[in-house]
């Protein structure tokens, strides 16, 4: 195969089809590489077999794309790590002591800046959040349904605009994998133009501020004002190494600290004084080991642990993220055979006789938001959808940020909307509200940011492209 035609656009229209058809985003990512290779190389199904899975190896022959890997365990021992030093208890404790929440306005606001001050993993933040604040909540009569909705909205938005954790890394994997230059600029340029991140965050704020209650959000507080609490009063199941800690809230934040001064000296070293000029996957590998490091002699010198038990804490947190890390390498193999086929190429000149260019951000952006919330994973979304997005913007010249913010964008947006995303999840848990309960009061905000951000990225687009 030569010339780039409607036969590109198979192997990632497969991977989405799989993807909403089945749930499981590492088949369907496998499926298109699959379907690439038979395409490109011109060969037997078998053959083809053969090729996509040394493609998928080769993925970590790049030692940017290995770096990425790497992080993303590395994060996992980091997390599992916290956990059972007593720094998640610690910090909880802590902000009990202080008694800063004498009313229900305040206890919202405290889920509201828990959730922006913990951006290093999505459900620790919502279960820290949960944890401190649901108390409180029923003290102050505030239904538990908008501590759910605040949680979840302070979650994957608010890691997916401070990407010093495994959300950026990931990201950050895709973009170099696609073979975009400087990514790491382009990351953080696409910051300020992830629409629905930013309205997701300042709409919970809003909420707050003007105690705004749309639709079953009202129903559900007149219920809690009516002494009506309905509720789950229990939490996902405590760790039991964890729960055996002495909690202290310096190893939450000594090692949290150390990981977001470590990034930008990181980038500052690698790039020689320069810091737009670092690397990211480097600064963001040694930024992370470090703040293991960091977490993890505490927890030896504070006799927490030993060291036979905190390499075991290290490989069981690696493991809890290898799924992630087969995710990503799934999504640059898929990436690889797309540009090999054109595929950008093929959809910009599509594009360009049928939709308008000015256009394209909100469409992503839709479609995006729809994958998102049939598959539950913004990283499946993610992956699926980059390799699409940032071809068709080179192919047009556009600015990549706007596209990548774009995708980031919607895949948050149907993340956050999902019933079956497992931040949505763990939010209704963290919470101690009835699932649906969460889906249906929160599916008015989410249409609500989700309606600013469309018409937002429309434009962005005229002004941009």
């Amino acid at each position: 195969m030569t010339d780039p035609s409607w036969l590109s656009l198979l192997p990632p229209f497969l991977a989405i089809g799989l993807a909403l058809a089945t749930r499981q985003v590492y088949l369907a990512l496998f499926a298109g590489i699959w379907l690439g290779y038979f395409l490109l190389n011109d060969v037997n199904l078998l053959a083809a077999l053969a090729q996509a899975i040394e493609a998928s190896i080769a993925v970590l022959a790049s030692p940017g794309d290995a770096r990425v890997v790497v992080f993303t365990l590395v994060v996992g021992a980091f997390i599992l790590t916290l956990e059972r030093s007593g720094a998640v208890t610690g910090l909880v404790a802590w902000l009990e002591r202080a008694r800063w929440v004498n009313n229900g306005k305040r206890a919202q606001w405290l889920s509201w800046c828990i959730g922006v001050v913990i951006f290093i993993e999505s459900n620790i933040t919502v279960l820290v959040a949960g944890t401190v604040a649901r108390p409180l909540f029923d003290r102050y009569k505030i239904a538990r349904e908008k501590l759910a909705y605040i949680i979840d909205s302070t979650s994957a938005p608010i890691c997916i605009l401070i990407p010093l954790n495994a959300w950026g890394a990931f990201n950050l994997g895709l973009l170099e994998g696609l073979g975009v230059e400087d990514p790491l600029q382009v990351l953080l340029a696409s910051i300020p133009l992830n629409l629905y991140a930013i309205s997701a965050v300042a709409l919970a704020a809003f909420t707050i501020a003007r105690n705004y209650n749309p639709g079953p959000m009202a129903e559900a507080q007149a219920r809690v004002e009516r002494g009506e609490l309905v509720g789950l009063d229990v939490v996902a199941a405590p760790d039991p190494a964890a729960a055996q800690a002495q909690p202290r809230a310096a190893n939450m934040l000594v090692p949290v600290l150390t990981l977001v001064l470590a990034m930008p000296i990181g980038l500052w070293l690698t790039g020689n004084g320069n810091l737009l000029a670092g690397s990211g996957s480097t600064a963001v590998l040694w930024a992370s080991l470090l703040a293991l490091m960091v977490i993890s002699v505490m927890a030896l010198v504070q006799r927490q642990t030993n060291l036979e038990k905190l390499s075991h804490t290290w490989l069981e947190g690696a493991g809890r993220m290898l799924p992630i890390a087969v995710v990503l390498v799934l999504a640059l193999a898929l990436g690889t055979v797309a540009k090999a086929l054109g595929t950008g190429v093929y959809v910009a000149g599509l594009v360009g006789d049928t939709i308008p260019v000015a256009l394209l951000p909100a469409v992503i952006f839709l479609i995006a938001g729809v994958i998102a919330f049939s598959v539950g994973s913004s990283w499946g979304t993610f992956s699926i959808m980059m390799p699409i997005a940032i071809p068709v913007a080179v192919a047009l010249g556009a600015e990549p940020a706007l596209f990548v913010a774009a995708v980031l964008s919607g895949g948050i947006f149907g993340d956050h909307a999902s019933p079956i995303s497992d931040t949505t999840i763990v939010s209704s848990l963290a919470a101690g509200t009835e699932h649906i309960d969460h889906v249906k009061t929160q599916l008015p905000y989410a249409g609500q940011a989700g309606l600013i951000s469309t018409v937002g990225f429309v434009l962005l687009g005229v002004l941009m492209l």
